[in-house]
């Protein structure tokens, strides 16, 4: 397992910083990032890189593979990681050009983030829709560390219940997003019985959802035992494609996602799912998405967070679907 991860300042006109994690060495441009290892390098427009790697970032790598792209990607094994070129395309292995190297999680967290805060530069939100933010592009100029620092909303129970996650608001710095001025914002009232005080809540989830300032980041609404429902707002393309270790259930709340089905191994690509408002899909474990929202929708992404699941997939007994017929 590798840990050795360091930083130098890049002298060309850019004013980037080049960061080494192992065998991996990371450039950046005005226009692109150049990934390098021992068997070759990749580009990848910055643009699409930062934004991957802000969901890498604020997830913890995530369930499984978190892939930038068909070459670049890392694969979370619950307290180490690996950062791998090629290792999930046909042609890169066939080719024997691929290349991985484990690392410890939070060791290669921090040149993440390091890098996230050095390319990221001012005017530019790597969480937000394009019509939100400004452009990555550029020699370097200020930073966006406000935007990119922040906290991923995980309830411990239930969003509003007192001590757990706050409901958002006007006052809170959450306004209605653009794209959902017509949801009604209205919360529901709950009238107990007698000695039930306190222990029935409801909030109204559309209106929270209306309210949210980045796209395709779900948050922790709910938590019954290891039952998490994660919903999330999406608009224009998922910056990653993600490569499950597990089954998820995605239950499509409004507007449209076209999904782009790969094989996890292979990226061969496999089908593609539209869904529409009220449609439920499961999404195998051995599989990758990537998704396209035409304009702003709701998604509730259903996850398991047993914490058994993560020996299960160690072991490879985890079931890849969830019923056999």
């Amino acid at each position: 397992m590798n840990t050795q991860v360091k930083c130098t300042i890049n002298n060309n006109a850019t004013g980037y910083q080049t960061f080494t994690a192992g065998s991996f060495s990371f450039d950046r441009c005005e226009y692109f990032a150049y990934i390098t290892c021992p068997t070759g390098v990749h580009m990848m427009p910055i643009d699409n890189f930062l934004k991957a790697l802000m969901r890498d970032i604020a997830w913890g790598f995530f369930y499984g593979t978190v892939a930038f792209d068909d070459v670049f990607g890392t694969t979370n094994h619950y307290g180490n990681v690996d950062l791998y070129l090629g290792s999930q395309h046909k042609e890169w292995t066939s080719a024997k050009r691929d290349f991985k190297e484990n690392f410890k999680s939070d060791v290669l967290m921090d040149i993440f983030k390091l890098m996230m805060s050095d390319w990221t530069i001012a005017g530019f939100d790597p969480f937000a829709a394009p019509q939100e933010t400004g452009t990555a592009w550029g020699p370097k100029n200020g930073n966006e560390d406000r935007l990119i620092e922040r906290k991923r909303e995980v309830a411990k129970r239930m969003v509003g219940i007192p001590g757990d996650a706050p409901l958002r608001t006007d006052e809170a710095g959450y306004p209605v997003n653009r794209a959902f001025l017509d949801v009604d914002q209205t919360q529901p009232v709950v009238e107990a019985e007698p000695e039930f005080e306190g222990e029935l809540h409801a909030f109204n989830l559309f209106g929270y959802l209306s309210r949210s300032d980045v796209t395709w980041n779900p948050s922790v609404v709910s938590v019954v035992r290891q039952s998490l429902f994660c919903p999330t707002t999406e608009e224009f393309i998922l910056p990653i494609d993600h490569g499950n270790d597990r089954v998820e259930w995605f239950v499509q709340f409004s507007d449209e996602i076209s999904w782009d089905i790969k094989d996890g191994k292979t990226s061969r690509p496999l089908a593609t799912v539209t869904m529409r408002a009220g449609d439920i899909a499961a999404m195998p474990g051995d599989i990758r998405h990537q998704g396209m929202s035409p304009k702003r929708s709701m998604l509730l992404v259903w996850e398991n967070g047993s914490p058994e699941i993560m020996e299960m997939i160690k072991a490879g007994t985890v079931p890849m679907v969830p019923v056999t017929f």
